[in-house]
């Protein structure tokens, strides 16, 4: 897509255009030490290196949710699991390294407002693994091993993801504050990750034996979804607001608009899963009331979402045509195309439409082709080391680009 960008620009992070983003990572309060000369490579590996975990992980799920029976597909899935829990177990090594020797740099990405909201990938890579291995790497590795998987991600990316949804909003409010007309996107990724939560955690219901314990576990799930939905509700007007009152944006965060699509495919993912395994954990009245709810519900927030796809995807083209190369905003294509992807397919399994079952293919094509083109992409740039380099922040937009 689009020329692409030099070396010095493409390894460039996942940011907002945010004051904090415009100046290199730094804190006044931290103190001003030498740069650590220990594994220099791993200094500017960000949290936002976990969405390429994340992206990977929903080729696998999203292909095995799909209500159609493609020959080799299953395999294929199986593959991409495989390379998926490789890719996490590489990044929070990776992540440990930057921890250990770059103390500096890490504290300073947590009190930098464009680089904070990434903490909530962690939260969805471990679960989007955890996820794929129950449906997908329980071939491989056998029923109990990839329960027992699932449940270590499950609660470690829970008890991330919720955490994540707390502190970011608190550090944003109280160090970060932001400037008026700088929402982004990616101020959603900490929010999304308790509707990831209470997808995945549909996927253990089942596994509960029945009563209390299965019961609270759904619960808690529909709890997550409205703690989510609500949050996002709160966010989303404020970011379509700063873009109708001060442009587009800068053209390698353009690609940041498709994170959108998370909580709205996500949320349709969760009600539908949830309606699924609700009749063995509640009475027979709320059942059935689930599974209208997942329908309601479901319809029209994926129509949002493909009004929002087809916005997000003319600002794309608008900004491939001004002069937009690779950046790590690509892995934006992916995961939350692939929240959509299980969406369709959950409303496409309850209403037994043949529309909605093609539009999860279809949906599920372009996500195949944007993983493709991210992970080449990103395996070339740390290959040549300009996706480890130090990132060049966005220059300031102070007017609408022509």
């Amino acid at each position: 897509m689009g020329a692409e960008t030099p070396a010095k620009n493409r390894g460039m992070a996942i940011l907002p255009q945010t004051q904090a983003s415009l100046q290199p990572f730094s804190d006044p309060a931290l103190p001003r030490t030498a740069v650590p000369t220990r594994l220099p490579s791993l200094r500017h590996i960000g949290p936002n290196w976990y969405a390429s975990v994340m992206g990977t992980a929903i080729v696998a799920s999203a292909g095995a949710a799909l209500p159609v029976d493609v020959p080799g597909l299953r395999t294929a899935c199986t593959l991409v699991w495989a390379l998926s829990a490789v890719l996490l177990l590489a990044v929070i090594a990776a992540r440990a390294g930057h921890w250990i020797h770059h103390r500096d740099q890490a504290r300073a990405h947590l009190l930098d407002p464009a680089v904070a909201p990434f903490y909530g990938c962690l939260s969805m890579a471990l679960m989007a693994v955890g996820g794929a291995t129950l449906t997908v790497g329980v071939d491989v590795v056998g029923a109990r091993a990839a329960l027992a998987v699932d449940v270590v991600l499950f609660a470690a990316g829970t008890a991330v993801g919720l955490a994540a949804a707390v502190v970011v909003p608190y550090l944003m409010v109280v160090r970060h504050r932001p400037a008026p007309g700088t929402a982004s996107p990616v101020w959603l990724l900490p929010l999304v990750a308790p509707m990831v939560s209470a997808s995945q955690g549909a996927l253990l219901v089942p596994h509960l034996g029945a009563g209390q314990a299965r019961e609270a576990l759904l619960l808690a799930c529909y709890a997550m979804f409205g703690l989510s939905l609500l949050a996002t509700l709160v966010v989303l007007p404020v970011v379509f607001s700063r873009l109708v009152h001060h442009g587009p944006l800068p053209l390698a965060l353009t690609p940041t608009l498709f994170l959108v699509l998370g909580p709205l495919g996500q949320s349709t993912t969760a009600v539908n899963q949830l309606a699924d395994v609700a009749p063995g954990a509640v009475a027979a009245p709320y059942a059935s009331a689930f599974g209208a709810f997942a329908v309601l519900y479901g319809v029209p927030v994926v129509g949002f979402a493909l009004l929002w796809l087809a916005l997000a995807a003319a600002m794309v083209v608008r900004a491939a045509r001004n002069g937009m190369g690779f950046a790590m905003t690509w892995w934006a294509f992916t995961f939350p195309v692939g929240t959509c992807v299980t969406g369709a397919a959950g409303l496409a399994r309850h209403t037994g439409l043949d529309a909605l079952t093609w539009l999860a293919v279809a949906l599920y094509v372009v996500l195949v082709v944007a993983w493709a083109a991210a992970g080449t992409r990103t395996v070339r740039g740390v290959l040549s080391g300009a996706l480890t380099a130090a990132p060049v922040p966005p220059r300031p937009a102070t007017a609408r680009t022509r």
